[in-house]
């Protein structure tokens, strides 16, 4: 009998042994650096990329310490991402090289990448990561809706108006509770900016107004928030393969089903919109409707195109709204600056023929005065430049075995990718006042503003919106509506950070302040300011925001 329990008792640690030791090396194998892989540029070790299973750093902490030194040195890195090894790059010689040829380094996402993936089921085939003739395709549809010249811009403005109407409410909701509890304190700005983002985006690419900011809590922007915290849970967002075994993870069955609700909720909602004519010629979702009715493209493709354009037309506003309140918040004197150019803008001389010298204001400018205001113009810029929304992107695909920028060897079928905050901060690219907020350094006349902007574009040291062929069709409504939301806040509102507020950026996905709360007071709208000078913390901070 012993010597059974002996023989039983060697058997179960030797099937113990051996299952662990088939997991270890099932584990080696799965995360090993393939031997094709380019020797001459340095590895960020793979529990960097994993670092949100333990740890709350945000993003550019994570960079600083671990990328920077290495991607400032060689230029690119092999990194973990998406549950293989990529090709991460820097360089603008060797994003020049990337974004040149298409051919070579083919867009693709996770359609292509991770099919079985819960990201993969959200977006889908799409006409930011489609290739060849399905890119053409998708391009000649929605072109002409996502470059539309918006000439009258007084609905954006109305939205923008609300907005700041509903932030000052909430404010004025904050200090009567803090006055009865002897406290106070400033708003929790994203979930009202996030509602703002989806009114603009609706009015001006799906021809719907969802009424976001007057009927908060609606499921359309419930799910966005749930979708967010879905898709960038580390452990699925650097090991996706574990999105096919949604029956061992219950969580991911749902999130499954959380994409499958938002894209029948999406269609639901434009298909039942009351039709109108836009002034400024066919939405984004008119073409597609058009197309889709026309036979052009099928009801999957309808489906991925329309929930991309959604999701990319509202996050990326949203994240960089949140990001100029924390910097205009703690660069007082740049939003005084700020305020001085609009105001300027709007102040419209009375009583000239009586010899009088009074002014009276015009709140509703045109979209070609907007665009005349170069420092307002220059801050979006900056904001662009030191909080990118899209810091980094993996979307491309060796078409075959190639040497990027004539420097790193790429083995056919690799993927590759920039990080734009390691590009806008590099002081070998910037200057040594790379990390300073400083838009003058954009120019001081809208003209010269432009041509800087085309040129460091062109040269990959901006790219923000892409560049060359496949840059953000979008990119000049984009600017536009942070000019008029920019134009409408600060006209009205002088705001600080709240003191007890303390920066921290997102771990990954979209970069943003995480949290932000302001402090906000109303401009009386008769050239006087009742503002929180008596927090103004410029001082210290010298005009100058490190990033």
């Amino acid at each position: 009998m012993a010597s059974i329990t002996m023989n039983w008792s060697l058997l179960t640690w030797t099937n113990t042994t051996l299952a662990i030791l088939s997991s270890l090396l099932l584990l080696y194998w799965y995360i090993r650096i393939p031997n094709d892989m380019p020797k001459n540029i340095p590895t960020i070790p793979i529990y960097i990329s994993i670092m949100g299973l333990w740890s709350e750093m945000g993003q550019d902490d994570i960079y600083d310490k671990w990328l920077r030194p290495p991607l400032e040195k060689h230029g690119a890195v092999k990194i973990w991402f998406a549950g293989r090894w990529n090709i991460l790059a820097t360089k603008p010689k060797l994003l020049v090289d990337m974004f040149r040829h298409e051919d070579i380094y083919a867009k693709a996402g996770s359609q292509k990448k991770i099919p079985w993936s819960v990201i993969a089921s959200l977006v889908g085939d799409n006409i930011i990561n489609a290739h060849g003739e399905n890119w053409k395709l998708y391009t000649s549809i929605m072109k002409p809706g996502l470059q539309r010249r918006i000439t009258d811009s007084f609905p954006l403005l109305m939205k923008c108006r609300r907005f700041v109407d509903v932030l000052l409410d909430e404010q004025k909701n904050i200090d009567a509770r803090g006055d009865a509890r002897g406290d106070g304190g400033g708003v929790l700005v994203n979930p009202i900016i996030q509602r703002w983002a989806l009114s603009c985006m609706g009015i001006n690419f799906m021809n719907v107004d969802l009424e976001c900011l007057e009927k908060p809590n609606q499921r359309l922007e419930q799910l966005q928030s749930i979708i967010k915290k879905t898709l960038f849970k580390p452990l699925f967002f650097n090991f996706p393969d574990l999105d096919r075994y949604p029956t061992l993870f219950p969580q991911r069955k749902r999130a499954f089903q959380i994409m499958q609700e938002f894209g029948d909720l999406l269609v639901e909602t434009v298909s039942n919109r009351t039709m109108t004519t836009d002034a400024d010629g066919s939405q984004v979702v008119d073409g597609l409707e058009k197309a889709l009715k026309e036979g052009i493209i099928t009801t999957e493709q309808y489906r991925a195109n329309l929930k991309v354009t959604f999701l990319t037309a509202h996050e990326n506003a949203q994240q960089l709204l949140n990001s100029a309140i924390w910097v205009l918040g703690t660069n007082t004197k740049i939003q005084e600056k700020l305020r001085s150019e609009i105001q300027s803008l709007i102040s419209i001389p009375t009583g000239t023929a009586a010899g009088g010298t009074g002014t009276a204001s015009n709140p509703n400018p045109t979209t070609d005065q907007i665009n005349s205001l170069p420092y307002l113009y220059a801050v979006i810029l900056e904001l662009l430049r030191l909080y990118p929304p899209v810091s980094q992107l993996i979307n491309r695909v060796s078409t075959s075995n190639t040497i990027l920028g004539g420097e790193v060897s790429i083995p056919n079928h690799t993927w590759v990718g920039w990080n734009a905050f390691g590009v806008h901060t590099d002081p070998n690219i910037w200057g040594t006042d790379a990390r300073i907020f400083r838009p003058e350094r954009w120019g001081t006349e809208v003209k010269n503003i432009h041509g800087n902007v085309r040129s460091k574009t062109v040269q990959c040291h901006f790219i923000a919106f892409n560049a060359h062929s496949r840059k953000c069709l979008g990119q000049g409504f984009a600017v536009l509506q942070m000019k008029i939301v920019l134009f409408e806040f600060v006209r009205r509102v002088s705001w600080i950070v709240d003191p007890g507020y303390e920066l921290k950026l997102t771990s990954g996905g979209i970069m943003a302040p995480l949290g932000l709360k302001a402090i906000m007071r109303e401009i009386p709208q008769d050239g006087s300011v009742d503002g929180v000078s008596g927090h103004d913390i410029a001082a210290e901070t010298d005009n100058q925001q490190p990033c």
